[in-house]
């Protein structure tokens, strides 16, 4: 393998060949702790403060369950990137985005193809006073604008390296 991991940056930008341009990165350091089922514990550290948390695993994978877990972090940024696009989709429809909540769910199991873990996630949208003949074509758009949910339908490009 002459000294090449298996995993790298994927060829060209990964996103079908357009020039993909960063509006914002957040980086976020995890360090310290264990793991139990291959689960990070430690301290979860963003590189301008903002987010700085122990992580816990869950009780059903033997953790303490004492501080979030990756899968709660990544249902919360899930939830929150759909709310917001569906808050900016229900404005440009003059419709009022204050009543929504996004509610995600995020389960973790063993991949019976390969052993390892994958993920299922899904949302739960309500919208009082909305309805479904209104809410689902704006539920559809927003889908399709939202970054979270493009990921978990086609996943994204990613590079695993490693740092010197």
């Amino acid at each position: 393998m002459n000294g090449t991991p298996p995993f790298g940056p994927p060829a060209g930008d990964g996103d079908g060949g357009d020039a993909f341009t960063p509006i914002y990165t957040a980086r976020v350091t995890v360090s310290g702790g264990g793991s139990a089922h291959g689960r990070a514990t430690g301290r979860a550290r963003s590189a301008d403060g903002a987010l700085d948390l122990d992580l816990r695993a869950p009780e059903e994978l033997g953790g303490d369950a004492a501080g979030p877990d990756p899968e709660q972090l990544f249902a919360a940024g899930f939830a929150a990137s759909f709310h917001g696009v569906l808050s900016l989709v229900a404005r440009r429809h003059r419709l009022d985005p204050a009543p929504i909540t996004v509610e995600a769910t995020v389960a973790v199991g063993r991949d019976p193809a390969g052993g390892g873990y994958r993920l299922r996630a899904g949302l739960a949208v309500r919208w009082p006073g909305v309805g479904p003949e209104t809410a689902a074509p704006l539920l559809a758009k927003a889908a399709a604008l939202c970054p979270y949910a493009e990921m978990t339908r086609h996943g994204i490009p990613a590079t695993i390296t490693l740092a010197p």
